[in-house]
């Protein structure tokens, strides 16, 4: 297996952390980075969100370390330092949303190359909890899987989506595709927004480092999305909405405050799982796992008694 770089300056996770090159079966060169833990009691599969990285879940893998879990994190083709997929690398592009289930199925044989312990744990935030609602349909070997604000559906104005609609599914048509969703930015969000305004946390220092981050390694930012992504999104939702509920168990938290996916398609999921919970945290915006510390606690203290009740 090829080492990857790994940003131990920003990283703030365990020690002894590393990250490889996986290549898909359509080509494409993506990047993970890993935690290792001797006694570890399972692993922990992050599927972070669009424009994450592998460094930005340190304080999580750190958690989970602490916790007993061993953990592996994804750059996704098209983020990170992975395969960027136009020429344009600040905008955010994929072809097909099934193209990220390729990106799956090299990691789950790269966590058994590894050795990382099972059970097989699944933790997926925002576009990764639309990416990991896939592959649970698929029947990927994850024990349990805790969502975090999942994005099964984009939190958009009435008289936007039809809009939204058109133009995307019009870009594939002409073959614009490639350019920025309309009102996006080629600019990372957390760069180009102050605090203050932030849909993502509540916590200054979190959204500090967050920034400090992607000062340290440019390379790792992202700003908005292509036309193409944002129809194959809306597509990938559409369908999702319409498949049963895996039979797996699935712990979803949800920020009262949330304004990036749609609050409603969580709550219609969740209603409709039989072996899933519902947890709203009246405070939290987009990103808990990057809010205070009382909020990030809260939420690994009872996600990991959740995988513990599960093992």
């Amino acid at each position: 297996m090829e080492t990857a770089p790994f940003f131990d300056d920003i990283v703030q996770g365990p020690v002894g952390g590393a990250a490889h090159w996986l290549k898909t079966a359509d080509g494409v060169r993506i990047r993970v980075g890993h935690w290792n833990r001797a006694d570890a009691k399972g692993t922990v599969v992050i599927f972070p969100g669009r424009t994450e990285y592998v460094e930005k879940y340190g304080p999580t893998a750190q958690g989970l370390h602490d916790r007993g879990y061993a953990t592996l994190a994804i750059d996704w083709r098209g983020q990170g330092i992975a395969d960027r997929l136009t020429p344009n690398r600040a905008i955010g592009h994929v072809s097909r949303f099934a193209d990220y289930q390729n990106d799956v199925s090299v990691v789950m044989t790269h966590l058994a190359a590894l050795g990382l312990p099972k059970p097989y744990f699944m933790i997926g935030h925002s576009m990764g909890g639309c990416i990991g609602l896939r592959s649970l349909m698929h029947g990927i070997d994850i024990q349990a899987a805790m969502f975090s604000a999942p994005m099964w559906g984009i939190l958009m104005s009435a008289h936007l989506r039809p809009f939204a609609w058109g133009l995307s599914s019009l870009s594939r048509t002409l073959g614009f595709d490639q350019a920025l969703a309309p009102g996006q930015s080629e600019q990372s969000y957390v760069l180009r927004t102050d605090f203050a305004a932030n849909m993502l946390t509540t916590d200054q220092p979190m959204f500090d480092v967050m920034r400090a981050q992607l000062n340290a390694h440019p390379d790792l930012g992202l700003g908005g999305p292509s036309l193409r992504w944002l129809n194959t999104s809306l597509r990938e939702m559409q369908r999702l909405s319409l498949r049963p509920t895996p039979h797996v168990p699935c712990l979803t938290f949800l920020g009262g405050q949330e304004a990036i996916v749609d609050p409603r398609r969580i709550r219609n999921r969740m209603a409709n799982w039989p072996a899933g919970t519902l947890r709203v945290i009246d405070s939290g915006l987009h990103e808990m796992l990057m809010d205070t510390p009382a909020v990030r606690t809260l939420l690994l203290d009872e996600t990991v008694a959740y995988f513990d009740a599960h093992r």
